[in-house]
């Protein structure tokens, strides 16, 4: 079982915990303990939010719970590679800008020049860590709840499209 800390056993492990599987990039996001009182005393359990992407343009996200962090973990990471999305990227950054939002979270994603860096706070810089985007500014904004946050990043991912794309959905043209 996993020690406790001093942050009252919660163990929040924003993107210092990561690996690299074959050909995926895992980070572990959030990492909560949970507790259930039963007549022995409590019993603990361990929910674990990670991100997993390929580095090319594709990311996804799962939650795994389990009695134990590591099984956690891997729940987590067998079930984000299960929703993998694709991300179009144009020379490291995204197309254009794209706000979202996921219940309380609202995310803005907007394009940033050649060695700008991600500009963002951890549950967003997870996801684009893990998406392969190298140059990004971000803002979240609504609550500080990691996980909405990552929902709401993933959203916002999901709406952009490529000059192609648009000329292909219009029939059109653009310049």
């Amino acid at each position: 079982m996993a020690a406790q800390q001093s942050d009252g056993g919660r163990r929040n492990s924003n993107a210092s915990n990561e690996s690299n599987r074959g050909e995926f990039i895992d980070k572990t996001v959030q990492i909560k303990r949970c507790a259930a009182v039963v007549k022995g005393g409590r019993r603990f359990s361990f929910a674990a939010m990670v991100v997993v992407g390929d580095g090319r343009g594709r990311v996804g996200w799962g939650y795994g719970k389990a009695n134990e962090v590591p099984p956690a973990v891997e729940k987590g990471q067998k079930q984000a590679t299960r929703s993998l999305v694709s991300v179009p990227l144009i020379n490291d950054t995204i197309p254009h800008a794209v706000r979202a939002k996921f219940g309380s979270a609202d995310v803005l994603l907007m394009p940033a020049g050649a060695g700008t860096g991600v500009i963002a706070g951890a549950a967003v810089r997870s996801v684009c860590e893990a998406a392969g985007i190298k140059n990004i500014i971000t803002k979240s904004m609504g609550t500080s709840n990691q996980i909405t946050v990552v929902k709401a990043a993933i959203k916002a991912l999901k709406q952009l499209r490529t000059i192609q794309d648009t000329e292909r959905l219009r029939g059109v043209t653009l310049s």
